[in-house]
């Protein structure tokens, strides 16, 4: 049964790295429950403390992870409807076969809400579109940090105790 946490354990984790550029899932909160799992083994001894930080850190990276991107288009003069575009565009650029089509996905995204917005300022939505962009890397990298770290901190707590696992 350890392995089999230990192995749904890293699953969990590398599916974190995943989840920081793909918005269905939360990366550093699915990097946490591999965190978890590996902590509910017979063999890593449960330690509250640690996981009680790292899952304030995951939630609160979560809760950001909403306000980045408008943030950056709101920093840049965009309105509501940059917003629901950057969001729009995020999923229809996930779905997309084109490469880097999130990327593309939020600033075409934004860029076409500020259009209905305003037809005439293209200025204005080029520069909210930007800021949309701008965001979603900002949002993407803080979450792979953090969840590389966790990856880096489930591989040391594993080599730990590796020579008990196998």
């Amino acid at each position: 049964m350890d392995i089999f946490l230990l192995l749904l354990g890293f699953v969990f984790v590398c599916l974190g790295i995943i989840g920081s550029f793909l918005p269905v899932l939360p990366g550093p909160l699915t990097s946490w429950f591999g965190l978890l799992l590996l902590h509910t083994t017979k063999i890593i001894p449960m330690d509250w403390t640690f996981l009680g930080v790292t899952l304030g850190l995951a939630v609160l990276i979560w809760i950001l992870d909403y306000f980045i991107p408008a943030m950056g288009t709101k920093r840049f003069g965009g309105t509501k409807y940059g917003v629901y575009g950057t969001i729009i565009g995020l999923i229809v650029g996930l779905l997309s076969p084109i490469p880097f089509g999130m990327l593309i996905g939020a600033f075409l995204g934004a860029f076409i809400g500020e259009m209905l917005f305003d037809s005439k300022d293209t200025n204005r939505a080029i520069k909210a579109s930007f800021g949309a962009f701008l965001g979603f890397l900002a949002s993407a990298t803080i979450k792979f940090s953090i969840a590389a770290v966790y990856f880096v901190l489930f591989i040391i707590q594993f080599w730990e105790y590796k020579s008990v696992f196998f």
